[in-house]
């Protein structure tokens, strides 16, 4: 069965909560949590201050939470402390990966690892049997709203496949122009969680978005 996570940064900020609260209650699984520093991409979000917010005020949610960060190891702990559920981030960072995947995992936490759409899906192969979720990114990472890149399904593929190989069960997560079009495509292609951010906060019905979504 497809989950999904919302990204909030297609929200009304205005309305966080409640808007973080309807598509809960619509079904969605989880809630994507995108954190921008302004380096590692040219854009910034928000970071813990908000995050400890939603958790105060959604104890029961699961925060997947992305780092798109230039050094994610320094902020494993505070992010875990804030109410994280999962931890992803990016394999083109400057933190070492291992590490930051032991220290993850040490915080009590589910790890993820992301590349970038040019970066090859081997680069993150070594690290596959030690991670919880697999992120792969069909748009540059930074902005909300970007056109969907097809080469991403191809990543999908050769993922499903090796972890079927070897027998793992991660979240195959992908993000970026995923929508009722382009999701289905994703779900064929290996996904198993989908990412969409204005395909479910830009929408009149968000109940029906979800709904729409999980269907796949």
């Amino acid at each position: 069965m497809t989950q999904l996570s919302p990204s909030i940064l297609a929200a009304d900020f205005a309305r966080l909560g409640e808007q973080c609260r309807r598509v809960l209650d619509a079904g969605a699984d989880m809630l994507h949590f995108d954190v921008m520093d302004g380096c590692f991409v040219p854009n910034i979000s928000f970071g813990v201050p908000v995050l400890q917010s939603l958790h105060k005020a959604l104890p029961e949610a699961f925060f997947d939470v992305h780092l798109m960060i230039r050094r994610p190891l320094d902020y494993v702990e505070g992010f875990v402390k804030a109410g994280a559920g999962c931890i992803t981030f990016h394999l083109e960072s400057e933190s070492d990966p291992g590490a930051t995947i032991d220290a993850i995992h040490a915080a009590g936490c589910k790890a993820g690892l992301s590349i970038k759409p040019g970066t090859p899906v081997e680069a993150l192969l070594p690290y596959l049997d030690r991670l919880e979720l697999v992120l792969v990114m069909s748009v540059e990472p930074g902005f909300g709203g970007q056109k969907f890149m097809p080469s991403a399904l191809e990543k999908l593929k050769a993922l499903r496949a090796e972890c079927t190989a070897r027998g793992l069960s991660p979240w195959l997560e992908v993000d970026g122009g995923v929508d009722a079009v382009t999701g289905p495509e994703c779900v064929a292609a290996g996904a198993n969680l989908l990412v969409a951010g204005s395909a479910v906060f830009g929408k009149a019905d968000m109940a029906a978005a979800v709904r729409g979504l999980k269907s796949l």
